[in-house]
């Protein structure tokens, strides 16, 4: 039967036409929360410096969240929430587009067909920037669900996949909005703020929906399972070490000879070939004298050729592989540590907590480690 839900609660000197309930709480709520996911994800994915990462991370699962919510709404909410009433195909929302160019386009209840593609199109990219984010986040940051299974290659590949899809993305938020405003001006009704009351004016509506009960506690239940097996399955596989990612101490011996001196760095920041050259040579360490016993430089060697570059899969590992440093031996020296540090101001590694750009450690927490992740990083301010 047609949906009844309009308040025609309006007398004769009442000036205010009668409205009727098209969104729901549900629906309203998933649009202004997604609205807020997709600005921090942006500003941070955009904006902010590399550790805002968790926060970014946090966005993008908060969208994904969101957006399982709304597939299942989709199917079990109220009338103007479930896809049957408003998903059309693509030639009914071109000859929607024409009717609206002509100025002979009707009003619709719930969304047009123009704006049902919109809402698709807003609704495929983000599910393809959430499941790029996460490739991303395994193989070159090697955390997340993905990391034990994603290549540094694949991630770093996928990562400008991920990048496209958050151009497209925008530019579909300045299409939606466009859209909302001329729509708004055409049909003489705030768009925009009937998604804040969930009421449009029963005048503007040519045609109305069967009405659709909502399912709630169905919908719950449903939702409650499908994040509870995907929470699941993320925790557990975002606790495996990640492909290719260090999950050993550094050497006790290499850090307390090293360490002496300087901050150890981990081996997997320069080749085993790098390696060999160094200790060739450790009477004329850099200006320093930091020979050893035979035995001792053989030991601290066979670990560092064990465990150089070659042997890792992080993000560091692969910029500091190559040595083109022009005959350098210094990691500061080769082109994949300048570019990693190319937005480090130059006076940052003056600073007095730093002291130069081999103190790894001054602004990387967990620079030890050789994970070198985002959400260690940070500058000292003196």
């Amino acid at each position: 039967m047609p949906t009844t839900n309009i308040d025609q609660s309006r007398t004769a000197s009442d000036p205010q036409p009668a409205t009727i309930r098209v969104w729901d709480l549900g629906v309203r709520l998933f649009h202004w929360l997604l609205v807020a996911g997709v600005a921090i994800a942006l500003t941070t994915g955009f904006l902010a410096p590399k550790s805002w990462l968790d926060i970014h991370v946090i966005a993008g699962t908060a969208i994904a969240t969101l957006i399982v919510y709304r597939i299942v709404w989709g199917y079990l909410g109220s009338t103007y929430a479930r896809f049957r009433t408003f998903v059309v195909s693509p030639m009914r929302a071109w000859l929607h587009a024409r009717e609206l160019l002509s100025g002979r386009a009707h009003n619709h209840v719930g969304h047009n067909p123009v704006g049902t593609m919109m809402i698709l199109a807003l609704l495929a990219t983000l599910i393809g920037l959430t499941i790029t984010g996460a490739v991303v986040l395994g193989g070159v940051v090697k955390e997340g669900p993905l990391a034990p299974f994603t290549t540094f290659s694949i991630g770093r590949g996928v990562k400008e996949t991920h990048e496209l899809l958050a151009f497209g993305l925008l530019a579909l938020i300045g299409l939606h909005v466009t859209g909302i405003v001329i729509e708004s001006l055409r049909t003489r009704e705030n768009l925009a703020r009937t998604m804040v009351h969930g009421r449009k004016r029963a005048d503007t509506a040519s045609a109305a929906a069967d009405e659709a009960r909502p399912r709630r506690l169905l919908a719950a239940i449903v939702f409650a399972g499908v994040t509870a097996a995907a929470g699941t399955a993320i925790a557990h596989w975002s606790m495996q070490p990640g492909l290719g990612a260090p999950t050993a101490a550094l050497d006790p011996n290499y850090a307390k000879e090293c360490g002496a001196c300087h901050t150890p760095h981990h081996p997997s920041l320069a080749p085993a070939a790098t390696w060999t050259a160094i200790m060739a040579n450790l009477t004329d360490h850099f200006g320093d004298n930091a020979e050893l016993s035979a035995a001792q430089a053989k030991s601290l060697l066979d670990y560092l050729r064990a465990n150089g570059a070659e042997k890792f899969d992080t993000n560091a590992a692969n910029r500091l592989r190559i040595n083109d440093a022009g005959g350098s031996l210094r990691i500061t020296d080769t082109a994949g540590w300048k570019r990693l540090h190319r937005n480090v101001a130059a006076d940052a590694f003056k600073l007095r907590k730093v002291a130069g750009k081999l103190n790894c450690a001054a602004c990387h927490g967990d620079a030890a480690t050789g994970r070198f992740a985002p959400r260690s990083i940070s500058i000292p301010k003196e």
